[in-house]
């Protein structure tokens, strides 16, 4: 499975252990995804260029839900069913601001879909399943830890994103399923030294699929959501215990071209101060759609700097992937 892990702190101690229930699963309706991405993709020297994860069959039509940087900018992929049965596949589409992905098989495929719930109704201490595919389709009875934030420093961030333990260890598209046997979110990470219960545990991160749900219609017709894109900037942000450092800068892309540098870091935002990963993000998306400029501050060397990056739509500088 592709290693995406984020590493908080270091101490752990066991999860607290999952209430048992009997839960209607429907493990037909989960694949394997395996994708090749090409070498000259921008997120292939972040992600490889060989990447696996699991999906959801969420529509009869054979229409599967994952997580998006499974399928972005993959030029081939396979979905494989829980019979063993490989077939092509193509991407849909993708949603940046949510993180997810649908693909289809080339051809019908026999089994069912899973229904589609809602993360709304799951509160913390809720007990869970979180479902793989295949060999890894081992189910881990789980529960809901906590229901929060979360900003990644790809200019990313979830207002309520799902975290629940013990941990998948394959967690990649899994199907994050509540008691009644509903879908309720898609597997992204795995998150060490994760605060919770007063304690430091690993945790699984989930994409609540009410993200998708409004959309799916719009994606299938598109490929991506209706709304205008976010700017984006092709940076990579690491959220410090006092500073907001830059880790990264996307060749060619608008935080290169306007001089941003690993090492620098992130004062100001149009001129207000920034002190959160999401609180910066939140704060260049509030100027406007992909295009509008961003005013910038930040320390380098010592020295404040300030530059204006010209933001993008991100998919511009993406590979289309293998579309149907």
């Amino acid at each position: 499975m592709l290693p995406v892990r984020l590493l908080f702190g270091v101490a752990m101690i066991d999860a607290p252990r999952p209430i048992v229930t009997e839960i209607p699963i429907l493990p037909d309706a989960m694949v394997s995804i395996r994708t090749h991405i090409p070498e000259d993709a921008m997120s292939a020297g972040l992600l490889g260029t060989e990447r696996a994860g699991h999906g959801v069959r969420i529509r009869e039509d054979g229409l599967i839900a994952t997580i998006g940087y499974v399928i972005n900018e993959a030029e081939k992929i396979w979905i494989t069913t829980s019979e063993g049965v490989v077939v092509p596949g193509f991407v849909v589409g993708s949603d940046f601001e949510s993180g997810l992905g649908l693909v289809k098989p080339t051809m019908s495929l026999t089994g069912p879909a899973m229904k589609v719930g809602s993360s709304s109704f799951l509160r913390v201490n809720d007990p869970v399943t979180i479902l793989g595919s295949g060999s890894e389709n081992k189910m881990t009875a789980a529960n809901v830890v906590a229901k929060q934030e979360f900003a990644g420093r790809w200019e990313y961030v979830l207002d309520e994103a799902l975290f629940t333990a013990p941990p998948h260890e394959n967690w990649s598209g899994a199907a994050l399923i509540d008691k009644n046997g509903n879908l309720c979110g898609i597997g992204s990470l795995v998150i060490q030294g994760f605060e919770a219960h007063s304690s430091s545990e690993t945790v699984n991160m989930f994409v609540p699929i009410d993200l998708l749900t409004p959309i799916i219609d719009e994606i299938c017709e598109r490929g991506q959501r209706l709304a205008p894109a976010r700017p984006w900037m092709g940076v990579l942000v690491h959220d410090g215990d006092e500073s907001l450092t830059v880790v990264g800068v996307y060749r060619n892309c608008p935080a290169d071209k306007a001089g941003l540098q690993p090492g620098d870091v992130v004062l100001r935002v149009n001129e207000e101060p920034v002190s959160t990963l999401a609180n910066m993000f939140r704060r260049v998306w509030s100027l406007g759609s992909a295009g509008v400029e961003i005013p910038i501050t930040v320390l380098r060397d010592s020295e404040r700097c300030e530059t204006v990056i010209e933001s993008a739509d991100r998919t511009a500088f993406m590979r289309k992937g293998t579309l149907q």
